[in-house]
């Protein structure tokens, strides 16, 4: 039977782009077909779980049943009622079958892994337990079934993001931009396409896991096996395998805009040149924006928020050190709980406490500010970036070190 895996192939893009046009002029007139979205949705929802995948399709049901409850319940509780303990165990309820299946890989649960995951549960978790919080913010006020399911299922994004917020999505799926807006965002998106395919299938697929990541690789092995475990060839390895992750997810985010901006939807942008960050916490403001920033959101903010509210801390440096370094711990947890995840994310956050030291030591002692201090900052935390892409390359290292 046929499966379509998101972005996998040319022939789903003409697939997607056909089943996209009928959708694309009516909004060139003016008109959102809102069912016709629904079912090319759905469609493709379907055929990416057909097949050999079909366990996973039970998955999102039983997935997209246990949060429309948790969503819809917490909605008619949150206008009666704002208790503490009630808003974290419906939180910890959403997050649950999501941290089972980050549970069952180092546990060896396959039965876990096999009943409970499926392709973007990680995303699809990031919007239900986003509607939650909110929801307790008084943000947002009533369930709709409908919205809420076309924010859950919103084809383009639902493997590997961008994380969108529901009231931003609302505005757009229930509004029609005007035609010289989406004129512009059809522009957009055929630039979006073609450089996503530049990235994704040239320069990741050919490029680097092609030709360069298996050599590389295959000489540290040996080389490492003769020399304990420590080689040069890491080197090359940790710059070959960040590009890689880089232009792979890149590429994946820029199909995922693109197929947004022809359903006339503006899904936020993954990636701003994150490479030409001039410090780690720039950084994480143009890699992976819409996790950073829901992270920042959701967890930053609300720990400093807790802090300072029980006034547990004085220091405001202090309790954002320890913000930084939980934020990017439970970041590193949410990719895996395997060491070199816990560890990346424990060097970011390290990383962020030290990047802002130095930011406050800059502005006291008028640190001289020019373009070669800005292209050695560049190049400094480019490097450190790598090295932090190495750690997150643990499942090489694994086989290097511990194998």
């Amino acid at each position: 039977m046929l499966n379509l895996q998101p972005y996998a192939d040319p022939k789903y893009f003409v697939i997607l782009l056909l089943a996209l046009a009928p959708l694309a002029i009516g909004l060139y007139f003016g008109k959102r077909f809102a069912w016709y979205e629904v079912i090319v949705s759905f469609a493709f929802i379907f055929l990416m779980f057909n097949g050999k995948k079909y366990h996973e399709g039970y998955a999102i049901i039983g997935f997209m049943i246990w949060q429309w409850l948790l969503v819809w319940g917490y909605t008619l509780y949150r206008k009666k009622a704002n208790n503490t303990v009630v808003f974290y165990v419906v939180t910890l309820l959403a997050i649950l079958p999501l941290f089972l299946v980050k549970l069952s890989a180092p546990t060896h649960w396959t039965h876990v892994a096999t009943l409970l995951g499926f392709l973007g549960i990680s995303y699809l978790t990031f919007r239900s337990v986003g509607m939650i919080l909110e929801t307790r913010d008084g943000s947002i006020k009533e369930f709709n079934p409908w919205l809420f399911l076309r924010f859950m299922l919103f084809m383009p994004t639902i493997s590997s993001g961008p994380i969108d917020r529901y009231r931003r999505f609302i505005a757009d799926v229930t509004s029609v931009p005007d035609r010289d807006k989406y004129l512009k965002m059809l522009e957009k998106a055929v630039w979006y396409f073609f450089l996503g395919f530049l990235y994704n299938f040239v320069i990741s697929a050919y490029f680097f896991q092609s030709f360069v990541l298996p050599q590389v690789k295959s000489l540290a092995i040996e080389s490492a096996s003769v020399h304990g475990g420590l080689t040069w060839w890491l080197v090359p390895v940790m710059y070959a395998s960040g590009l890689n992750l880089f232009f792979n997810f890149a590429g994946y985010s820029l199909f995922a805009v693109a197929t947004s901006y022809v359903m006339g939807i503006e899904v936020p942008m993954n990636f701003n040149k994150p490479f030409l960050s001039k410090n780690l916490k720039e950084f994480w403001n143009r890699w992976h924006m819409t996790l950073s920033f829901w992270f920042r959101d959701y967890i930053f903010m609300r720990f400093v928020f807790l802090i300072m509210k029980k006034k547990w801390i004085k220091s405001r440096v202090t309790t954002s050190n320890l913000a930084y370094i939980f934020n990017m711990l439970v970041m590193g947890f949410w990719h895996g709980l395997h060491w070199y995840y816990i560890v990346y994310g424990l060097f970011h956050g390290v990383g962020l406490v030290i990047n802002d030291a130095w930011l406050r030591y800059k502005k006291k002692h008028n640190v001289p500010h020019n373009k070669f201090t800005e292209a050695l900052a560049i190049f400094i935390t480019f490097n450190v970036v790598m090295v932090s892409f190495l750690i997150f390359n643990g499942d090489f290292l694994d086989k290097l070190w511990f194998k």
